[in-house]
């Protein structure tokens, strides 16, 4: 029996679409399709259902299903015990991180470490969103909130300042910030509060109720550039607002709110050679850029 036909079932059985098992094993989706329908001729039976939100499981699938997962562990065992070939790093690594962080902090030097094992694919997913572990969207992810439960191996990452900024533009068009109340009238620039995907994201109410927004995003670096546009206030990762020089920080007494970055990954995964090559390579560049997550 061919294991890429098995080790394509498996990945759709976790994911239960063409599409995201396609995108996990960086194939089409066409592929998985034509694995799948190989597999279910050589066993003789319909492993799945196909139904329009996507592929479930038949009776068959989940009997099967296990036994391909033990098969699978004792590849990782074998993969984890065997050293390192002497062609490097190879494999694919999937890490999901908060879309300012894996953007500015992370993207520079992943691309530069991938440069350096020419045989290792490294996906970044830089998202407004949270990435799941459990959903296999992710080999190593980073989040703002430790994972309360689940077979995974966690590591506080680092913490991280942000700051209340507006352009030097906007406040020379206003009256001088100097307290709290000093805010009231003006316009802010924040998150949509019905699409936050955590709670860590909602400072700006512990600072100040906003009277009117110039634009509420998803996304932190537009937020970041409207409010480089001398649009309104905002509250921005210090890690992307200091580096931009046109940014004054706006009540620098009061307005600091500290958060943490956790990083976690499968337990059955964490020993593969290639896990763990970057699981230390991202603790590193982190510690490398202590300076600009938490300034003075």
């Amino acid at each position: 029996m061919d294991w890429d036909n098995l080790r394509y079932f498996l990945e759709l059985a976790r994911s239960g679409t063409l599409i995201s098992a396609a995108r996990r094993l960086s194939v089409d989706h066409t592929t998985v399709a034509r694995r799948i329908q190989a597999l279910e001729k050589e066993m003789g039976t319909a492993l799945f259902s196909r139904e329009a939100g996507g592929h479930r499981l038949t009776e068959a699938g989940r009997r099967l299903q296990p036994q391909v997962e033990a098969m699978e562990e004792s590849f990782r065992a074998v993969e984890s015990a065997a050293p390192a070939s002497n062609e490097g790093l190879s494999g694919l690594v999937r890490i999901g991180a908060t879309e300012g962080f894996g953007t500015v902090v992370l993207a520079p030097h992943l691309a530069q470490f991938a440069t350096a094992h020419p045989k290792l694919v490294i996906d970044l997913l830089a998202m407004p969103r949270l990435v799941h572990l459990s959903r296999r969207e992710a080999d190593i992810v980073i989040s703002l909130e430790r994972p309360a439960r689940g077979p995974v191996v966690v590591t506080k990452l680092t913490d991280y300042v942000l700051r209340l900024y507006a352009s030097k533009d906007y406040l020379a068009q206003h009256a001088p910030i100097r307290s709290r109340e000093d805010l009231r009238g003006h316009t802010f620039i924040s998150y949509v509060d019905d699409l936050l995907f955590s709670k860590e994201l909602q400072y700006l109410d512990e600072l100040y109720k906003p009277d009117s927004f110039a634009l509420r995003s998803t996304s932190i670096l537009a937020q970041h550039r409207a409010t480089t546009a001398g649009a309104g206030i905002a509250v921005l990762p210090a890690f992307i607002a200091e580096q931009d020089k046109s940014l004054r920080r706006v009540l620098p007494r009061e307005a600091n709110f500290t958060r943490t970055f956790w990083m976690s990954v499968p337990a059955e995964t964490r020993s593969l050679v290639r896990m763990k090559a970057v699981w230390d390579f991202l603790r590193e560049t982190v510690e490398a850029q202590r300076a600009i997550l938490l300034p003075d």
